[in-house]
C-alpha cells in the first residue's frame, strides 16, 4: 500500500477527535452532528481501523432478498457455514471467514459496532434479534490476509438488516453484487450500489439462478442496465444457473463472462485469493478517502457555517439591546446629579484648598440647617427626588417589559423551527410572573446614589484622561478659588445662591433662576469670571467643580444609557436566560478552535489525495497477488 496513504492515520485520528469535539459543542444547538452521514461513518469504520499496513482485504457478499448470497458464500467457504432458507430475509447476522493464522480479537477494532461472536452452527446467522452480531469461523483455505463476509440483505423490510449490511458496505473493500433477474433493477440495491461506486470499490457481479441456456440473450441486457444505473464498472461477471440440489450441495457451477468455448467452471475462492490485494486495497481507500475529505466534510463545516450565520440573526434578533430599545427613558433630578459631581471633585483636592472649601461648606450647611427646619415645619418634610425618580424608572420598566414579550412573541412566530420551540417557554403565563417579580426585587434593592456616583466618576474620570490640559487649569482656578471663598461665600449668600440660598431657593421665582449673575474677583493678578444662568445651579460657579457642573449637562443622558442598559441586563437574566449565550455561542462556532482544527487538517489531506491521484492504482482482478 502507498506509504502516503498509511501516513495519514495519525492525521485521520486527530481528525475524528476534532470532529467529535465539535460535535458536542454543536449538539444542543439544532446543528446536526455527523454520525449516520456517509463521509463519517467511513472515516470511523474504514478509514481509521484499515490504514495500515498488515490490514486485511475485506469482500462482502451482498444482494436483495432471494438472491442466494449465503450459497455463493458457501461456496466461497467449501463448506456449508452459513444456513440458507427459502425464505425472504434469511440471513440477519453477518459471518466473517478468516484464516487460519488471522487473530480474531482484530476483528474488534476492524467491526467496531458489531457483538463478535464465534460461529457454532449454521443457523446463528438467522437468530433474530436486534443486536448487531457478527459470527466468525476459521477458513484454512484462505489467504492469510483475506477476510470474507456473508451480509444481511441490503433491500430488507427490516431496518435492523440493511442497517448491518450498510456497515459492512463501509468496511468491505470488494463487494460480490449477487443479481438476479428480479433484483438487478431494484431501487434499494441500486441505491446500495451507487454509493459503492461514489466510495471507488471494486465489485464483482454474480448473475444467479440464471435460466441457461434461455437466459443467456437476456442476462448481458440486465447487466447493461445495472452498470448503468449504479455507475460501478464491473471487474468481472460471473453466470451461474438455477438449480437447487447443486446449490445445496455446493456443486452450483460458476462462468465467467465472456464464456470461452473451453472455460472450465470457476472455483471462487481461488479467484479471489488470486487479486491484488494491495492495489484493491489502495483503490478503496483512496475512494473513502476521497468522499469523506473532498465531499462529505466540507459540506458538514458549510452546512454549519450556514447554520451559524442563522443564529447569529437569531442572537441579533434577540439581543437584549435591540428588546429593550426605549426611547424617553426619566430624566434624574439636577440635585442628586450635581452633588455626586462637587462630591467627586471634592475627592480631587488636597492639601490646604481642600481644607479651606471643607471649612466653609461646613459653615454653610450650618447657617442652612435652621432654614431648611423652619422650611420643614412649614411645608411638611422635603421630597426625596430619587425615589420619584425610581417610581417613574419602575413605570418605564413596566412598560419596557410589555414591549420586550411582544417582541418575543413576534421573535417565536417568526423564527421557525430554530428559535420557536426555545421562546415558547419563555412567554408563559408562570414564566412571565416569575420574571416580573424577580425585576421588581431586584428594582427595589438598587442603590441608585451609588449608581449616580459611578456615573458621573466614569464619565468625569474619563474628561480629566482626555482632557489633562484643562483638568490641570480646572483645580489650578479651584486653589485660587479657594483664597476667594470667603469674598465668593458672602457674595453669593446676599445674592440668594449661597448656604442660605440652598434653603431659600425653592422660593425663589423661575423668573429669578433664569437671572445672569456674574462674580467677579481679582485673584492673584487676573480675573476670574462665572456666570450663573440656567445651566448652572451651583453656588461655586467660579471654581472647578462650577465649571464641571455646566460642562457634563449630558450626564442625565449618560445615566439614562446606564440605567436603560442595567435594565437589558435584567431582563437578559431573568427573561432570556442563557437563550442569547447559547445562541451566540452557535453563532461563534465557526471561529471556534475546533472548527479550525477540522478545515487545516481537511485542507492537507486534500493536498494528500492529490498526490495519490497520480500513483498507480490500477486493478485486474484476475491478476494474480504479488
Amino acid at each position: 500500500m502507498s506509504s502516503p496513504l498509511v501516513e495519514c492515520a495519525a492525521s485521520l485520528a486527530g481528525l475524528r477527535r476534532d470532529v467529535d469535539a465539535l460535535s458536542e459543542r454543536l449538539e444542543k444547538l439544532g446543528i446536526p452532528r455527523p454520525e449516520g452521514s456517509e463521509w463519517y461513518e467511513l472515516l470511523i469504520r474504514k478509514l481509521i481501523p484499515q490504514l495500515g499496513s498488515d490490514n486485511p482485504l475485506i469482500v462482502a457478499v451482498v444482494g436483495g432478498t432471494n438472491t442466494g448470497k449465503s450459497v455463493v458464500f458457501n461456496h466461497i467457504a467449501g463448506d456449508t457455514a452459513s444456513g440458507t432458507s427459502p425464505l425472504a430475509s434469511g440471513t440477519k447476522h453477518p459471518l466473517c471467514l478468516i484464516p487460519m493464522e488471522f487473530d480474531p480479537d482484530r476483528l474488534g477494532k476492524t467491526f467496531e459496532d458489531f457483538d463478535i461472536r464465534r460461529w457454532s452452527r449454521p443457523d446463528d446467522t438467522l437468530q433474530d434479534c436486534q443486536d448487531h452480531r457478527l459470527f466468525w469461523r476459521h477458513c484454512d483455505s484462505l489467504p492469510h490476509n483475506l477476510l470474507v463476509l456473508d451480509s444481511p440483505d441490503i433491500d430488507s423490510d427490516a431496518v435492523v438488516n440493511w442497517e448491518r449490511a450498510e456497515k459492512l458496505r463501509q468496511t468491505a473493500d470488494v463487494l460480490i453484487a449477487v443479481l438476479t433477474q428480479q433484483k438487478y433493477n431494484d431501487a434499494a440495491v441500486k441505491r446500495f450500489f451507487q454509493r459503492a461506486a461514489t466510495e471507488d470499490l471494486a465489485v464483482v457481479v454474480v448473475f444467479n439462478q440464471c435460466q441457461l441456456p434461455d437466459d443467456e440473450s437476456f442476462w448481458p441486457s440486465w447487466l447493461a442496465t445495472f452498470v448503468a444505473e449504479t455507475g460501478t464498472a464491473p471487474e468481472f461477471v460471473y453466470v451461474a444457473p438455477l438449480d437447487r440440489d447443486a446449490a445445496n450441495s455446493l456443486k452450483l457451477t460458476f462462468r465467467t463472462r465472456p464464456l470461452e468455448a473451453d472455460d472450465p467452471p470457476r472455483d471462487l475462492q481461488q479467484d479471489l485469493s488470486r487479486l491484488r490485494f494491495d492495489a484493491i486495497k489502495f483503490r478503496s481507500l483512496r475512494g473513502s478517502l476521497r468522499v469523506s475529505i473532498e465531499t462529505g466534510l466540507p459540506a458538514w463545516l458549510e452546512s454549519i457555517r450556514q447554520r451559524s450565520e442563522e443564529f447569529r440573526s437569531l442572537a441579533e434578533l434577540l439581543s437584549a439591546e435591540q428588546l429593550t430599545a426605549i426611547d424617553d427613558w426619566p430624566t434624574v433630578p439636577a440635585r442628586p446629579l450635581i452633588e455626586a459631581v462637587r462630591g467627586w471633585w471634592g475627592e480631587q483636592r488636597s492639601g490646604w484648598s481642600s481644607g479651606i472649601h471643607s471649612f466653609y461648606n461646613a459653615i454653610g450647611r450650618g447657617l442652612a440647617w435652621p432654614l431648611h427646619r423652619l422650611k420643614r415645619s412649614a411645608g411638611g418634610p422635603p421630597g426625596d427626588p430619587l425615589a420619584t425618580y425610581r417610581e417613574n424608572e419602575w413605570s418605564k420598566m413596566l412598560s419596557a417589559m410589555e414591549q420586550v414579550y411582544h417582541r418575543l412573541a413576534w421573535c417565536r412566530d417568526a423564527g421557525g423551527e430554530l428559535l420557536g420551540p426555545r421562546l415558547a417557554p419563555l412567554l408563559e403565563g408562570r414564566a412571565r410572573q416569575e420574571a416580573l417579580r424577580q425585576l421588581r426585587e431586584v428594582h427595589d434593592s438598587c442603590d441608585l446614589v451609588s449608581e449616580l456616583d459611578n456615573t458621573v466618576a466614569f464619565a468625569l474620570e474619563r474628561f480629566r484622561e482626555e482632557n489633562p490640559g484643562k483638568f490641570r487649569l480646572l483645580r489650578r482656578i479651584d486653589r485660587l478659588a479657594a483664597v476667594a471663598r470667603p469674598a465668593t461665600s458672602v457674595a453669593l449668600f446676599i445674592a440668594g445662591f449661597g448656604p442660605v440660598g440652598q434653603a431659600v431657593a425653592p422660593v425663589v421665582t423661575d423668573a429669578a433662576l433664569q437671572s445672569v449673575l456674574h462674580v467677579a474677583g481679582d485673584v492673584a493678578g487676573g480675573t476670574v469670571v462665572a456666570t450663573l444662568g440656567e445651566s448652572a445651579l451651583s453656588h461655586s460657579t467660579a471654581t472647578g467643580v462650577g465649571y464641571l457642573e455646566s460642562r457634563f449637562r449630558n450626564l442625565q443622558d449618560c445615566f439614562a444609557i446606564r440605567r436603560a442598559t442595567w435594565l437589558a441586563q435584567q431582563l437578559q437574566r431573568f427573561v432570556l436566560g442563557d437563550l442569547a449565550s447559547q445562541l451566540q455561542h452557535a453563532a461563534d462556532t465557526p471561529a471556534c478552535d475546533e472548527f479550525n482544527r477540522v478545515q487545516a487538517t481537511a485542507g492537507s489531506l486534500s493536498n494528500t489525495l492529490a498526490d495519490l491521484d497520480n500513483s498507480p492504482a490500477g486493478l485486474h482482478p484476475m491478476s494474480k497477488a504479488p
